[in-house]
């Protein structure tokens, strides 16, 4: 347990010391809040827009979405792992003494913290600083503060654990653009990043809402504004930490089956 905190520990640092890149993703982060949150104003203008989902429950998911993208985000790629597998590489990291699942998973959970942890203050306090009707209002209360928080922690392990997918598969394929692009394209949509899940048609809202995607996004960011009540947060905190539960199990297994099956050529 010590070497994969440590693993973590190291990563965290060393993602922490990318300020600029940090600082110039905020910029791009408010730019594409504000496209969004227009072309939703023109959505919600329209009359097309949900009763029960108001526009100020949109403001507080778009600014939550950009705040935590770091932790969410379906496109981020470790190159580094990538490279290990499909260079051959890999024979190193069978050499440690570790569970590479969980070495693995220690790396990815630390980049993406670590680059959040530079974002998401500047992008909550300028927003809740805007002008209404774009500014991110409080919690609902301080009962879905606590939950919103415990929420996204175990949604970024949901997260993770399905993302730890894409090199499994990768270990198969040997493509890794493949891999990410079918499982971002995928996984961006279902987990509500790109059409809130309230405003989906009734029958795909019906089948998201029994997938493990919805609990990376979705989930967390309605308990916040309080579309999603306290009692109902609760019963979905216990399904998001079944789902993680079974994601990592599979992944766990489905890693030591690939170790037992890879071949590594070269000299």
């Amino acid at each position: 347990m010590r070497a994969y905190w440590e693993y973590f520990r190291l990563n965290l640092v060393t993602g922490m010391q990318y300020r600029i890149a940090a600082y110039a993703g905020i910029g791009t982060q408010f730019f594409f809040g504000f496209v969004f949150l227009m072309i939703f104003e023109a959505f919600y203008a329209s009359g097309r827009g949900s009763t029960d989902f108001t526009f100020a429950h949109m403001v507080s998911y778009m600014w939550l979405q950009q705040a935590f993208l770091a932790l969410i985000l379906t496109w981020y790629r470790d190159n580094e792992l990538f490279a290990l597998i499909t260079s051959g590489n890999l024979a190193y990291e069978l050499c440690r003494p570790i569970d590479m699942y969980w070495f693995w998973y220690a790396k990815l959970l630390a980049k993406r913290f670590s680059s959040a942890a530079l974002r998401f203050a500047p992008v909550l306090l300028v927003a809740s600083l805007l002008p209404q009707p774009y500014r991110l209002g409080g919690p609902e209360s301080w009962t879905s503060l606590v939950l919103f928080v415990l929420s996204m922690l175990v949604g970024v392990l949901v997260m993770i654990s399905l993302t730890m997918f894409v090199y499994l598969m990768t270990m198969k394929t040997m493509s890794a653009s493949g891999c990410l692009i079918i499982f971002a394209i995928v996984a961006e949509f279902l987990s509500g990043s790109v059409i809130p899940i309230p405003l989906m048609p009734d029958g795909l809202r019906r089948v998201v809402e029994w997938l493990p995607f919805r609990y990376t996004a979705d989930f967390p960011f309605r308990i916040y504004s309080g579309h999603i009540g306290s009692t109902d947060a609760l019963w979905g905190m216990g399904i998001q930490i079944l789902w993680l539960l079974l994601l990592v199990s599979i992944g766990s297994a489905w890693m030591r089956h690939r170790l037992k099956c890879v071949t590594v050529q070269g000299g």
